[in-house]
């Protein structure tokens, strides 16, 4: 049925104001009530987003804090000879090195073979070094590779296809010009003594740009001249010399990484100090009050008087626990038993602070450094414990992704409310029409009884109207 839009046209009466005070009369009330419940709800998600924030923060350092590799880090400092040569050494030690102080001196460097044509091989770039195709042989150490070359190649061939061959697996060609002849000269970056560059070939044609002869014994015209042999590196630590084929010294000192930048001048050497690394242990503490402070405030603040979080169970649980945690027993770290005996402390607002009347982070660490990493990621550790308050907290199917879960299950039945309130109201709005529609039919025909009543009665004899 087609919904009636002009109620009253029949009886002249403003039956549409008499609609629409009804309809607002139900629909106002309704349509408040829902936009109050709605305003509650997202405030109380928001303030809930800021403290599972707040807690995620704190749960990311934790996991750190718990890890004990964090706590065996090592530093090496270094103190490099003064020299305008830049520096001597560098090192990358392990956490499992033993801190020490040595003394670092590069006797060697390490270097690759470089290889040179003899005098008057060649004129110029052009010059053909093989009429009909052959095919060369690079070794150096236990790495080789073979070229093969086009009948008609030029010396600029021969270059060209060594650096751009994919198998080459370290050597460089080049060509110097010196105004008479043309050098081809191969450098190698395989180092360690023994290891020179080594070139064969299958052909006598190629014995000229060979180290060696086709024949196997004869000398070919590529030479290694005095000096440009490949040589190991050799450095000395505490006196002790130690010999490698590069530059990079693995476990020269057990569990350290040492490479040789420079060759010593007149025996200098670079002094190495490698200790435990407490600064990143104490910006990782900092890290821990500073969040476990940036959650307390929060959960302060929303839970004060008029906030949404104001008595709310789940953060007063969480609140208490927190504090139990941190509170509980420290066990297996040696003479720390609380977070009192590592330098933390806590004021009467419930803030952490780096300072407790037993001693200071940093004297906790000078007297028993070991002992901190336990106190934090031990089995019973600060850390440990807080670890598992927060999973229960943060999982995916933690509390507070429940709340979360939970509240945005009333947003979503509030919408449905409010779809359902809107079809109530439509079928009102029927219902009133439909009603008024039959009230004005009933007015319309009633005046119309009276407008021919009253002209029946006009026109009966003696019936006059008062003047």
């Amino acid at each position: 049925m087609a919904l009636i839009t002009s109620a009253g046209v029949g009886s002249g009466l403003d039956l549409e104001s008499i609609i629409s005070a009804t309809l607002s009369a139900e629909n106002t009330p309704k349509l408040q009530a829902f936009a109050e419940k709605e305003e509650t709800l997202q405030v109380e998600l928001s303030s809930l987003g800021e403290v599972k924030s707040a807690m995620s923060k704190l749960q990311d350092t934790i996991e750190k804090l718990a890890d004990i590799d964090n706590f065996n880090k090592r530093v090496a400092n270094i103190k490099q000879p003064t020299s305008d040569d830049g520096d001597l050494i560098s090192v990358t030690p392990t956490s499992d090195i033993s801190p020490g102080d040595f003394n670092i001196e590069v006797v060697e460097l390490a270097q690759g073979s470089r290889a040179t044509s003899n005098a008057g091989l060649f004129t110029s770039t052009d010059d053909v070094v093989t009429a009909s195709g052959g095919t060369l042989s690079f070794s150096a150490g236990d790495k080789s590779f073979d070229l093969t070359l086009d009948a008609g190649a030029t010396l600029a061939d021969l270059r060209d296809a060594i650096n751009d061959s994919d198998e080459n697996f370290g050597v460089t060609a080049n060509i110097i010009n010196t105004g008479t002849e043309s050098k081809l000269v191969f450098t190698s970056n395989v180092t360690g003594l023994g290891n020179d560059l080594v070139i064969t070939n299958d052909t006598a044609e190629l014995d000229n740009v060979s180290t060696l002869a086709n024949d196997g014994v004869t000398a070919g015209g590529i030479a290694i001249a005095s000096g440009d042999e490949a040589k190991s590196a050799e450095i000395k630590v505490d006196g002790i010399s130690i010999v490698n084929d590069t530059n990079t010294f693995k476990d020269a000192v057990q569990d350290m990484t040492i490479v040789a930048k420079r060759q010593s001048v007149d025996g200098e050497t670079a002094k190495l100090s490698v200790d435990v690394d407490t600064e990143s242990v104490t910006k990782l503490v900092d890290e821990f009050i500073a969040n476990y402070n940036n959650l307390i405030g929060q959960i302060g603040l929303q839970t004060r008087i008029g906030k949404p979080l104001n008595a709310d169970s789940t953060i007063r649980s969480f609140d208490s626990q927190l504090v139990n945690a941190l509170s509980t027993p420290i066990t297996g770290a040696g003479p720390f038993s609380s977070i009192f005996d590592i330098g933390l402390g806590v004021d009467k607002e419930g803030y952490l602070e780096k300072s407790s009347l037993v001693r200071s982070l940093n004297e906790a660490m000078d007297e028993n450094y070991d002992n901190i990493g336990k106190a934090f990621a031990g089995e019973n550790g600060i850390a440990k414990q807080l670890e598992s308050l927060f999973d229960n907290y943060l999982d995916s199917k933690g509390i507070m992704n429940q709340r979360e879960t939970s509240l945005n299950s009333q947003l979503d039945d509030l919408e449905d409310d409010v779809l359902n309130h809107e079809y109530r109201m439509e079928e009102l709005e029927a219902r009133l029409r439909q009603q008024y529609a039959g009230l004005d039919v009933l007015l319309a025909q009633m005046q119309s009884t009276q407008t021919y009543l009253s002209a029946q009665l006009s026109s009966l004899p003696g019936f006059t109207k008062s003047s």
